[in-house]
């Protein structure tokens, strides 16, 4: 609904519908099948920038807030401490440029995409109604 409460109602043919979620479809299934890939690459990524940023803010600990160590039950030591907003000039963290999906999220993903692609190629209607749009407009 739009902000004055009156429904927005459009008119998409048919066919683009289809074909955007043909696309989507492909995305999903290539996002799933180079997941392993992209999360070992993503977190190679993110690694490399925490090393960063620990190098950061060791240079500039004289500034640091609430400083804190922990000697831990197994021997390893904790330290910990807060600096202040523009302590530091941070460096861009990486974000992931895929969607991460369990086993059960991506089945689920994949079969409503394909009912919805089904269900429209049987159709004779020329354009797709608002509702089954709402219905299928998360994967477009």
């Amino acid at each position: 609904m739009a902000r004055n409460g009156k429904s927005i109602s459009v008119k998409i043919a048919t066919p683009k519908v289809i074909k955007a979620l043909e696309n989507k479809l492909a995305q999903v299934k290539a996002d799933k099948a180079n997941q392993a890939t992209n999360e070992e690459k993503f977190n190679k990524a993110h690694e490399k920038w925490s090393k960063d940023v620990a190098k950061l803010a060791l240079g500039a600990i004289n500034k640091a807030e609430d400083l804190r160590a922990n000697l831990r039950y197994n021997g390893m030591i904790n330290v910990d401490f807060n600096l202040p907003k523009g302590a530091i000039d941070l460096p861009v963290e990486p974000e992931k440029d895929y969607e991460t999906l369990h086993d059960w999220q991506y089945k689920e993903i994949v079969e409503e995409i394909e009912n919805a692609i089904r269900i429209l190629k049987m159709t004779d209607e020329e354009v797709v109604s608002t509702s089954t749009y709402n219905a299928i407009a998360r994967y477009l």
